[in-house]
């Protein structure tokens, strides 16, 4: 049950100090202190006793002032302290449990019975506490939890401070680079300076890197992730080296199974018809039938042709040659494309001229027009725009086709992957070979209202 309010106590207190003043105030100037002082006046002449009746002579107003501030100053004090050392008592209180917070300590709870504000206040603090004695332990186990992930990874995790001086170092990382030593505390750049070059150059860098060395007799490939970010307000830099050797390996098996599969279906699409009309060929001329022979060498010419272009196409993504890059005016180059290629222009050419290889970055858009005019929309949708935006030139081919599912998109850049019957699943990616040769890169995207666009990404000016 709660008992009376702040409020109210000091209304009592107030209350009752006015009253006890002015019966103070009464005693001393009225009633009894004057009669008081009087009969002690008149007793030593009456022997000690006390007199029947006697003249009472009373105190004027400062007497009788200076009487009470006699009597009610220590009586004020006394309630004064009566009132404020429980207040005190709590702010004292209170100020060690907020120290207590401060140093990371929230073990620390105030008892109280009272039933005003204060306890009130006293219950919510201690509500507070033990909320914050909850969230630490969760976070602690939170933080259990990820350290036991983050120390038993395989990827190699090292934290380094602006001074370069490792703050955090997992067993991988460890292992890698300290015979399995700790790390915390040594200067990173010393570190490096045992290990191999291929790795210290990667390191020095600042970027993301693949790089391989040699350990334990045998070759290892390494991928480096290397991100600046604050912790606590200063820079620090985590560098995370993945092993990338068995992944490699088994994506380069799965690679050669993809295109000995196409090599294969592409071999057999043609021999086996070059086979059977060649068998044909030789028994229309063993029957003298001369007239069809032309129509089966055709035939023949035409799988041999369709062959060639399959085995020219592997050569020419195996063979890529490093791109002569030079200023291209744009207005000559667009229109000498337009006699390879039906398109639309979708908006003016920036003034500033191209850095590429005029050859290769024509092959890449003809066969991106082409996959543009393939993918079912309207001819005349096929367009082209050619924007300069900061250091980098976009050249993007759209279309209104069906477009491409998530699946498609996600690999549609990557070699012999192709959704065609008759696709070599090359065309995508040799796009992105010359665009990533060049310092660039590709990009697919729906286009809202249906369709794909293909965005080819290069520097623009000279390197």
């Amino acid at each position: 049950m709660k008992t009376l309010s702040l409020e109210g106590r000091m209304t009592l207190v107030v209350a009752g100090s006015a009253i006890v003043g002015a019966l103070v105030f009464a005693g001393v100037s009225i009633w009894p202190f004057p009669q008081l002082v009087a009969w002690m006046r008149e007793a030593p002449a009456k022997g000690g006793k006390l007199p029947d009746a006697v003249p009472v002579e009373f105190f004027d107003g400062g007497t009788a002032l200076m009487i009470c501030l006699l009597v009610l100053i220590p009586l004020s004090v006394w309630v004064a302290h009566a009132l404020v050392e429980p207040l005190r008592r709590l702010v004292r209180a209170l100020e060690s449990a907020v120290a207590s917070y401060r140093d990371g300590d929230f073990s620390m709870s105030i008892g109280t019975t009272r039933r005003d504000e204060l306890g009130d206040l006293i219950r919510m603090h201690n509500a507070l506490g033990q909320t914050l004695r909850d969230q630490r332990q969760h976070l602690a186990q939170r933080e259990l939890l990820l350290d036991t992930v983050v120390q038993n990874t395989p990827v190699a995790l090292v934290l380094t401070d602006a001074a370069d001086n490792v703050t955090y170092a997992n067993i991988a990382a460890r292992h890698l680079f300290n015979e399995g030593r700790s790390l915390a505390g040594l200067d990173f750049s010393t570190v490096l300076a045992t290990m191999p070059e291929s790795l210290r150059d990667a390191a020095a860098s600042g970027e993301d890197a693949l790089f391989s060395v040699e350990m334990e007799g045998s070759e290892e490939t390494f991928h480096l992730s290397q991100r600046g970010f604050r912790l606590q307000g200063r820079p620090h830099r985590l560098q995370l080296y993945r092993r990338m050797t068995r992944e490699l390996s088994r994506q380069e098996v799965h690679t050669w199974k993809r295109v000995i599969r196409v090599i294969s279906h592409e071999l057999n699409n043609s021999l086996a018809p070059i086979s059977s009309l060649s068998h044909s060929g030789a028994e229309l001329a063993r029957r003298g039938d001369l007239a069809r022979l032309p129509g089966v060498f055709a035939s023949i010419g035409d799988r041999a042709k369709h062959l060639h272009t399959f085995i020219s196409g592997y050569a020419s993504f195996a063979k890529l040659p490093t791109p002569q890059a030079r200023a291209v005016p744009w207005g000559p180059f667009l229109d000498a494309l337009g006699l390879h290629a039906s398109f639309r222009l979708a908006s003016a050419p920036p003034e500033q001229p191209g850095w590429f290889d005029t050859t290769q970055v024509e092959q890449v858009l003809i066969n991106l027009i082409k996959n543009a005019h393939e993918a079912g929309g309207e001819s005349n949708e096929v367009t082209v725009a050619v924007h300069a935006v900061g250091r980098e030139t976009l050249i993007e081919v759209s279309d209104r086709g069906p477009g491409m599912s998530e699946t498609v998109l996600a690999q549609a850049l990557l070699p012999f992957y192709s959704t065609k019957r008759s696709g070599t699943g090359l065309g995508l990616a040799l796009a992105r070979e010359i665009s990533e040769a060049h310092g660039g890169r590709i990009a697919l995207a729906n286009r809202e209202g249906g369709g794909l666009r293909v965005t080819l990404v290069l520097p623009a000016g000279t390197p």
